[in-house]
């Protein structure tokens, strides 16, 4: 394969960053094939500007004539949880390599019918999980493989925005249940739950509680990815969860897990954070200085023991030699060009990459546990995949 074709169904938020992705992965990396961006697809109107404007050869209104596009070798859906699950079965079914953005899918039932259709067509397929692509992230599993925090006491998952604190601001779709299966703890939390399953492992029960801060907002004029206007005097319900707490045991091991998300945390935009404890050692990531991890090795001389600082820069750490000199940082969107590259690779290749539709449904489990949960305020199982 010389080339590979794209197709991307949305062009707001993410959009933005898997084209930004598609544009930069020749600048940082060969893979040893030409991505072109061949359509770009809503079915919103402006989406002929942003065509031109970020260099697609073709727009269109209709997913499903992406699909059927011969021409069209990968399909990537930015578009709301609603219509997943149509898409990337139909695209399976047209023989298209499938990426898709988390939450999986609006429900389970979706969600297996998604992992079904590209396992059957034997397609490459990804879910934008594209935390595991964080060069200190990559670094953390890297030590926990090694043993360098020995057996594992504590895993704790935070992630933090406040963009919902106002009680005026419009009722944009991830507040409505019907568009989007799941609230924060689907949105927010489904990468917490997805770090805690690729650092850890296998969650097998949780026990949730949710609440929901303010019930009613306007309803917006215009939306665009986490923005919007309001300008309506009519009020729409949330009933979706504003945070989630959720208690977490996992598969054959003594680990005590602990989430929390909520876009109610005042002051905080973007902070996804976790902590691990172990009999030898710890590390802590922060999203927000996402080129760092701490590590703290209780093996080292006491004079000088306490939590190292790591400066995931130079070129010894995963991804990092193919960006800038030793020290120069990098953003959360070449989180992106990486976990592109890897897919692109993985296409060219002909093998299948991680995360994967199954790794997203083994997540979509447990939010659908933790749902379940938080309306019994029980311990619940999660189910199998």
């Amino acid at each position: 394969m010389e080339k590979i074709r794209v197709g991307l169904i949305g062009h707001r938020f993410m959009g933005k960053a898997h084209t930004h992705a598609y544009t930069d992965i020749p600048i940082y990396f060969d893979p040893k094939v030409e991505v072109i961006k061949d359509t770009l697809c809503s079915n919103e109107a402006d989406v002929v500007e942003y065509a031109k404007r970020w260099g697609y050869r073709n727009c269109s209104l209709d997913w499903r004539e992406v699909v059927a596009n011969k021409d069209i070798d990968l399909v990537d859906i930015v578009a709301p949880s609603t219509i997943h699950a149509q898409v990337a079965i139909e695209a399976a079914k047209q023989g298209k390599h499938v990426l898709c953005e988390k939450p999986l899918a609006l429900n389970l039932d979706d969600a297996r019918a998604m992992v079904n259709a590209v396992e059957q067509a034997g397609v490459v397929n990804m879910i934008g999980f594209n935390y595991r692509r964080v060069p200190a992230i990559v670094l953390a599993k890297q030590l926990i493989e090694e043993g360098k925090i020995g057996e594992i006491y504590h895993f704790r998952g935070y992630y933090m925005q406040d963009w919902l604190v106002d009680p005026k601001f419009p009722l944009v779709w991830r507040c409505v249940k019907k568009d989007a299966g799941y609230g924060g703890h689907g949105d927010m939390g489904a990468h917490i739950i997805d770090l805690a399953r690729y650092l850890v492992g296998d969650i097998d029960d949780v026990c949730c509680l949710q609440r929901t801060f303010i019930k009613q907002r306007p309803l917006p004029m215009f939306m665009s990815g986490l923005s919007a206007t309001g300008g309506s005097d009519k009020m729409g319900d949330v009933d979706v969860d504003d945070a989630s707490q959720m208690m977490l045991r996992f598969s054959g091991r003594e680990t005590m897990g602990y989430v929390e998300v909520s876009r109610f945390h005042t002051g905080h935009k973007n902070k996804n954070m976790i902590e691990i404890n172990g009999s030898r050692g710890s590390i802590i990531f922060d999203l927000e200085r996402m080129n760092e991890l701490e590590y703290f090795d209780r093996g080292a001389n006491a004079r000088v023991q306490g939590f190292t600082n790591i400066q995931v820069s130079e070129a010894v750490h995963p991804f990092i030699e193919n960006y800038w000199p030793s020290g120069h940082i990098i953003g959360w969107a070449d989180t992106q060009v990486n976990q592109m590259y890897d897919l692109i690779c993985a296409i060219r290749d002909g093998i299948q990459v991680h995360a994967d539709f199954r790794d997203g449904l083994k997540c979509q489990l447990v939010l659908d546990a933790a749902q379940r949960s938080a309306e019994t305020l029980e311990w619940t199982k999660v189910a199998e995949d």
